[in-house]
């Protein structure tokens, strides 16, 4: 079983100024059988996913959750939280017949998705404020929306494993009362015991323990431990109590938890591990109690998986849990990682923003199979922090990665302030890239996404460009479809901002603003080439366009211009060029101007 659905009223920031909870909810969460990886930027509601959770199914590890004041959505004084549950196997299921019921479910047979009537649990919990104390009520369980009292027994087989973000590992691991190892280990099977057997510990625990008393009781022939410990602390007890008040020495009973709570877990010829080791030692520990024999809710939590862990720390524990998630453990997990986001499938994500949440499942966005194909393939470290981000400018190359947050920092933009992440494709495949944004549920990624792309015409040697109709086919084509493309998106959050004509290169040399710069990047970084130097008058030479043009044509880096270095040459120019205006009605830049003010348009809408 797993939980499928999760659903919020009134909690937290998830709500409405009306305690009416007789509406839909203010938050649906849908969540996948195995892993769930939620991502977004800090107060996205990561958390309070997790703690909903966690509020209603309480932990297998001894803590106190209850409801706050601060879990009640500003100005209200009742909230709702449901939990669905599917998956449900005969084994499972025998311990909540009477709350079931029955729903459609897609299930897998034969590489197929079918639809079949299937058990389900619904779970749901209220509280409310009443004459200033939080009235909570008792979970409760049905299909009705109101359901039926559940009792403690049915509750145990729901309870979740939860590490929280700042674990302390070492602390968790170390002999205590209560210690998380000790609760991990009495509910192995190798350690429950049938009734009136002893357990093989117990009876070699009890051994040492009574060496040890015999030694403080002056059982055996060395009196030390007796005559210059025991004996004077009982002398003292007579005159603070009575005669008949005598010190025991003992290690305690001979019984499973008690032996088992005066146990550590370390790591062999490492005395003192770094937190990194230690969390990940921990993690290790709890994954040992969800594959216990078990049938219940195997679900664990983690917030902040990369919690002291280095990236590639980070990437193998991912891909380990991605693993065990494909053997009936559901995860959901936190994190502000891109490494993480970067490694798992985009079916696993959901995005955090905007007091929504956004799954990259299938029926959720309109990315399709070969999108999904392309990006697990190149969705990297670099790329993925697109899902951060407030804004999204996708370009197909070095050159305009590099130049474009020059170009925004002298139209007074800082693309790291307003949080915008330039995503490099290195190629025209933006579309792959784009479709993350676009969705077929009916929400709405307030996310603003621009596309800068050039043209697929070329000039004649002179520089005159044909018109679209007298074009080859294939250019006309082409062509017509980006014109066609950028139709389309207008009606979302994605633009299409296309070159006036050709390359990058080409608008800039155009350029009315930045013409001559360009020029002096050029020659700075060609200045072994007569046609691209300057002239002692300060001007460049007349073949300086015939020149460029056979340069941008040719396919090869070897005989074209350099143009990475020539972008990193210009882009410093400009930062470094006092009192230099971004002309905003510049035509050949019009399409790198747009696509700036458009991703840094977030919240201005």
């Amino acid at each position: 079983m797993y939980i499928s659905e999760l659903k919020l009223w009134n909690f937290r920031k998830y709500g409405k100024s009306s305690s009416d909870l007789n509406r839909n909810p203010d938050l649906t969460v849908p969540l996948n059988k195995g892993l769930n990886v939620l991502i977004g930027e800090n107060d996205s509601g990561k958390s309070t996913i997790l703690d909903a959770i966690k509020l209603v199914l309480k932990t297998h590890a001894y803590e106190w959750i209850k409801v706050e004041d601060t879990d009640f959505y500003t100005g209200t004084d009742k909230l709702k939280i449901e939990i669905h549950f599917s998956g449900i196997s005969n084994d499972e299921g025998k311990h909540f017949i009477e709350w079931s019921g029955w729903a459609e479910e897609e299930i897998e047979k034969d590489d197929k998705l079918i639809k079949e009537l299937r058990p389900k649990l619904i779970l749901i919990y209220q509280a409310e404020i009443r004459e200033n104390r939080i009235i909570p009520s008792d979970i409760k369980a049905g299909m009705d929306g109101v359901g039926h009292l559940l009792n403690a027994e049915a509750r145990e087989y729901l309870k979740c494993t939860y590490l929280k973000a700042l674990r302390d590992a070492d602390s968790e691991l170390a002999s205590k009362k209560n210690s998380r190892l000790s609760e991990i280990l009495q509910k192995h099977e190798l350690f429950i015991k049938q009734k009136g057997q002893v357990h093989e510990f117990e009876t070699d625990f009890k051994g040492i323990n009574d060496k040890i008393e015999n030694h403080f009781n002056g059982a055996n022939e060395d009196k030390r431990y007796n005559k210059q410990i025991k004996l004077r602390i009982d002398e003292y007890l007579e005159k603070f109590i009575d005669d008949k008040t005598i010190s025991l020495f003992s290690l305690g009973k001979p019984e499973i938890k008690n032996i088992l709570e005066k146990l550590s877990l370390g790591i062999v010829d490492k005395s003192n591990p770094g937190l990194g080791t230690m969390n990940r030692l921990f993690m290790a520990a709890e994954l040992l109690h969800l594959k216990r024999e078990w049938n219940g809710l195997k679900l664990c939590m983690i917030e902040e998986l990369e919690a002291h862990l280095h990236p590639q720390a980070q990437m193998k524990i991912i891909e380990a849990l991605n693993d065990e998630a494909n053997n009936g453990i559901q995860f959901i997990l936190t994190t502000h990682s891109p490494n993480i986001a970067s490694k798992v499938h985009l079916k696993s994500l959901i995005i955090c923003k905007d007091d929504n949440v956004f799954p990259l499942a299938e029926t959720s966005t309109k990315l399709e199979k070969e999108n999904y194909t392309y990006l697990e393939r190149f969705l990297d470290v670099t790329k993925s922090n697109l899902f951060f981000a407030r804004g999204v400018i996708i370009v197909e190359g070095w050159s305009e990665e590099i130049l474009i947050p020059a170009l925004a920092r002298k139209m007074g933009y800082d693309l790291t302030a307003k949080e915008v992440s330039i995503v490099n494709v290195a190629s025209t495949a933006y579309l792959h890239f784009a479709k993350i944004f676009l969705r077929n549920d009916n929400k709405e990624m307030k996310v603003p996404v621009a596309i800068v792309t050039d043209l697929d015409n070329k000039p004649d040697e002179k520089g005159i460009f044909k018109t679209i109709d007298d074009e080859d086919k294939r250019v006309k084509t082409k062509n017509e479809n980006l014109i066609k493309l950028k139709e389309e998106l207008e009606k979302t959050n994605i633009t299409l901002e296309l070159a006036k004509e050709w390359t990058l290169e080409w608008c800039l040399f155009k350029s009315s603003t930045l013409s001559e710069l360009f020029k002096e990047a050029v020659c700075s970084v060609h200045s072994g080439t007569n046609e691209f130097k300057k002239e002692t008058s300060g001007s460049f030479k007349a073949e300086f366009q015939d020149k460029l043009i056979s340069k941008l044509k040719k396919e090869d880096y070897t005989s074209g211009i350099e143009k990475v270095k020539i972008a990193s040459e210009l882009a410093s120019k400009i930062d470094k060029k006092a009192g230099l205006s971004i002309n905003e009605n510049d035509e050949y830049l019009k399409y790198l101007i747009d696509a700036i003010k458009h991703a840094c348009s977030y919240g201005t809408n």
